[in-house]
């Protein structure tokens, strides 16, 4: 395997491991917040939308420092603020992709259990975010710095 793919693998792998802990994050914070997970009574009942948009918004925060020092670490911010209003565009336009089939779920087929709010936004929603968000970041966000054109003499 040449030390490109290697090194594009790594990437992956630890890309992925850092979005888990940030969905586990998200995923604990909508449950606790919207169906009453560990405490009992729901904080916002019927609000599903909102707490999804809260938790993985604390999701988002977590991922960017994951990714910014543990994914990317060889890529330096090209941008004054380090990527992160690029950062948060793409991660606001990939939840897209999640509060929709939430929306769908709960609006549409009228299902409101904890498990079709979970197979919906963060089983299927998360899982069509992800390649994305992967490219987007890499490619936006998490840059190579560019090599200086060398002219021959």
């Amino acid at each position: 395997m040449s030390d490109r793919w290697r090194s594009l693998l790594g990437e992956v792998w630890r890309f992925f491991a850092v979005a888990q802990a940030a969905t586990w994050v998200s995923f604990l914070l909508f449950n606790i917040a919207l169906h009453g997970w560990l405490i009992g009574d729901p904080l916002f009942p019927n609000q599903a939308i909102p707490v999804y948009v809260v938790a993985n918004s604390i999701g988002m925060i977590i991922s960017y420092h994951g990714a910014r020092g543990w994914v990317f670490p060889d890529r330096p911010p090209q941008q004054a603020d380090g990527g992160w209003t690029a950062y948060v565009v793409i991660n606001l336009a990939a939840m897209a992709l999640p509060v929709g089939c939430l929306a769908i779920s709960r609006h549409v087929f009228g299902l409101d259990d904890a498990l079709s709010d979970n197979l919906s936004a963060n089983g299927v929603g998360l899982v069509l975010a992800f390649g994305a968000r992967f490219y987007l970041f890499r490619r936006f966000v998490f840059r190579r710095p560019q090599e200086p054109v060398s002219s021959a003499v």
